[in-house]
């Protein structure tokens, strides 16, 4: 059961409407790592969660805070749009394509420049000045972005990724306003998502100690593998920078071998040519005597010779 507080978490008025700081704001809503994503990401990982109660309730507890951060962005889309103009005049936008033109440049890129400056067209034609489940380009947000394996590990993981590609964008977009109250509501957001990275970090941390995981995901991969392989470094590409890294020499992070630095990888399987068509699916395969002319067997039959006679002798 979920209850809605009214307060917020946390709230700084921004000092002036900016719709287009608005649109920028939408990739923390509903970009591929924004707060929806690991919203939802945190939650269905919970409520999938077969382990210990300490990690369903931490994963509960992140994933209902997560809620609280969209409903902030959400707010401060709304108090950013507020009063804004319904139709934007950009100072010289007529200029720039002129001057393009005249200099040699494409008016195109010149035009998505201004695109790209101006508010999104959808806060409003279709939210009414609200926030939108969209990222910061209008594409709308996407269940496959969460990750909900069942596996603890491999999902902790992963929301080390998120929370580390979500404050990285925070900011970036801290250090595009210079308005105190974006900067102020936005320095909370920084500090929560700190913490988030140095939570799941421990928790990673915890379920290695719990002896549920090891350094590679399943723990049982190193009982299946082809384990000869399984600590070589392949050089795929020209020159040799990749050997003087930790990954090229020295024990493997999981402990179970050695790393080893392959220069010239060589193919370990012959070369292979992908199986002929099934006749039925009317592909196309390497001699017409194999494709399917008739729903008649007989007539199927006949053709097939024909088509290979030729072959052998031209003509007939």
């Amino acid at each position: 059961m979920f209850y809605h507080e009214k307060r917020l978490q946390y709230f700084t008025p921004p000092t002036t409407p900016d719709p287009i700081y608005a649109k920028k704001l939408q990739e923390l809503i509903g970009g591929p790592m924004g707060e929806m994503t690991v919203m939802m990401q945190y939650l269905f990982q919970g409520w999938n969660c077969r382990g210990p109660a300490k990690y369903r309730d931490m994963l509960l507890d992140i994933g209902t805070e997560e809620i609280g951060h969209v409903e902030m962005l959400a707010t401060m889309v709304a108090h950013l749009l507020d009063k804004a103009p319904i139709k934007l005049q950009e100072d010289g936008a007529k200029d720039p394509i002129v001057g393009a033109v005249m200099g040699g440049t494409k008016p195109t890129d010149v035009m998505m420049d201004i695109m790209a400056a101006s508010m999104s067209p959808k806060h409003a034609i279709v939210s009414g000045g609200g926030a939108m489940p969209e990222d910061s380009v209008g594409y709308a947000w996407n269940g496959r972005y969460i990750t909900a394996s069942g596996n603890l590990m491999a999902d902790f993981r992963s929301n080390l990724h998120a929370e580390s590609q979500g404050l990285l964008q925070t900011v970036r977009l801290y250090e595009m306003s210079d308005d105190p109250g974006v900067r102020d509501h936005l320095s909370f957001m920084i500090a929560r998502d700190t913490m988030h990275q140095n939570q799941w970090l421990a928790a990673i941390e915890e379920l290695q100690s719990d002896g549920f995981e090891e350094t590679v995901v399943p723990k049982i991969a190193h009982e299946y593998g082809k384990n000869e392989y399984a600590y070589q470094f392949w050089n795929h590409s020209k020159g040799t920078d990749s050997a003087e890294g930790r990954w090229s020499k020295g024990r493997s992070m999981d402990g179970k071998g050695q790393f080893t630095y392959i220069s010239d990888p060589e193919p370990l399987s012959p070369a292979l040519e992908p199986p002929q068509p099934d006749p039925r699916l009317h592909g196309t395969p390497k001699s017409p005597a194999a494709q399917k002319t008739s729903d008649n067997p007989v007539k199927n039959l006949v053709d097939g010779v024909a088509d290979t006679v030729n072959q052998i002798i031209p003509g007939k």
